[in-house]
């Protein structure tokens, strides 16, 4: 009794306060989302705002009990959760059910459950489980190996669902690495590759090797002769060009048709205002006819004739920027990155090194959902079909996102209790 009563003091209130305003404004824009004249009652669970109060219920009562358990259970307990969520991830392949081409599902009644979404909560528990051990360094190329092996086992998994983008969600964890010492170069790697990857789908594959064997050769001529030099300079250029020719292959056989048509879209390959490409556009359409203080609560025409397919799931965000405009959309990202801030803030603070890198797992996730989402309404991201946490509908991602957080909210609250 004694130990929960210093739980229930010592738990960081902002952080809980922050969950409870997000999921309210979350709920009133799926409410907005699916509300018409026929259908305006503020409790009816058959449709989707009604369904989402069992989920938020649900995860209430889910959080409390994370709260209560021990805070030594989570590190103890890691890898076997983690093997859990592989297990699901494969009897999911064989037993699921298929939603628009991903066999991710679980099926229960009327609800539907995403194995998926749990993964996420257990590789971040897993790699910090990992991480934390203090003979591990990630100086060390095994170590580094053994990390990128506990992150291919889900995305694999993931990848043979035909979910492509929650498998891309786990690339958010470079930070958690880059934090625990991992070299900046791995950063710059991937931002470079990033680069390669969309300069390759827009210029001719060899006059873009051209230009990068020009730029060797004058980095070549500048910098000092030494060998090293040399080879290092060659083998950049030789993996720039082999990334430029295996675009094509990666374009057309691991994204799926309605991702590559997106991404065309995107960079300005494609119109397609009618097929792929008009949810997006509906979606800024809708943002900007929100203007500076939005049209008001329910009165949004894009959201109430249903022109933005999806809209209470991939496309929650441009409910609050045509009903609350530039007003609204200002403060739910500001409400997101205090979120984010505070996490990172806590995560430093902690005196066990699980807690700070599970934190740091929790902050990654959240940013790259928030910005990728917020991206995609926008159309500054290519629609890859990752919920907005704690916004879109659904029970799988409430859930999860809630476990994340009020696990860490736990370990925070532990962390007196843990010898520096």
């Amino acid at each position: 009794m004694r130990e929960n009563k210093s739980i229930l003091q010592h738990i960081d209130w902002v952080m809980v306060t922050l969950y409870f305003v997000l999921i309210t404004m979350g709920w009133m824009c799926i409410y907005a989302s699916v509300y018409n004249e026929e259908h305006n009652k503020l409790i009816d669970f058959n449709l989707n705002h009604g369904k989402q109060l069992i989920w938020i219920g649900a995860g209430l009562l889910i959080a409390l009990l994370l709260l209560i358990m021990d805070g030594k259970f989570y590190s103890a307990f890691a890898y076997i959760i983690y093997g859990v969520t592989l297990v699901l991830l494969i009897i999911v392949l064989l037993v699921g059910r298929r939603v628009k081409g991903s066999q991710s599902w679980f099926e229960i009644g009327s609800f539907k459950l995403q194995p998926a979404e749990f993964a996420k909560f257990s590789t971040t528990l897993a790699l910090a489980k990992f991480l934390s051990n203090p003979n591990i360094k990630l100086k060390q190329n095994k170590t580094k190996l053994y990390a990128i092996a506990l992150l291919l086992l889900p995305i694999a998994l993931i990848l043979l669902q035909n979910d492509t983008g929650s498998a891309l969600v786990y690339f958010s964890f470079i930070f958690v690495l880059y934090r625990e010492g991992l070299s900046g170069n791995y950063l710059l790697l991937g931002f470079a590759a990033i680069v390669i990857f969309i300069l390759a789908l827009l210029v001719d594959k060899i006059t873009l090797i051209i230009i990068f064997g020009s730029i060797v050769l004058a980095f070549i001529v500048l910098v000092r002769k030494t060998k090293r030099n040399i080879f290092s300079l060659v083998g950049i250029f030789l993996i720039c060009s082999g990334m430029v020719l295996s675009v094509d292959y990666v374009f057309n056989h691991v994204l799926q048709e309605h991702q590559r048509t997106r991404i065309n879209v995107l960079l300005g390959k494609e119109q397609d205002l009618k097929d792929k490409g008009w949810n997006v556009h509906q979606s800024m359409i809708a943002i900007g006819d929100g203007g500076f203080f939005g049209r008001g609560f329910l009165k949004g025409s894009q959201t109430t004739f249903d022109f933005v397919p999806k809209q209470s799931t991939d496309f929650i965000f441009c409910t609050v920027g045509e009903e609350f405009g530039f007003v609204g959309v200002f403060v739910v990202i500001s409400l997101f990155m205090i979120l984010l801030a505070r996490i990172i803030f806590i995560a430093e603070r902690q005196r066990s090194s699980f807690s700070r890198i599970y934190g740091y797992g929790v902050a990654s996730i959240l940013f790259f959902h928030i910005m990728v989402n917020i991206g995609m309404t926008i159309g500054l991201a290519p629609v890859i079909g990752i919920p907005l946490p704690f916004f879109t509908y659904g029970g799988s991602s409430l859930l999860a996102f809630t476990m994340m957080l009020f696990v860490f909210i736990r370990l925070d609250a532990h962390r007196l209790q843990v010898l520096s």
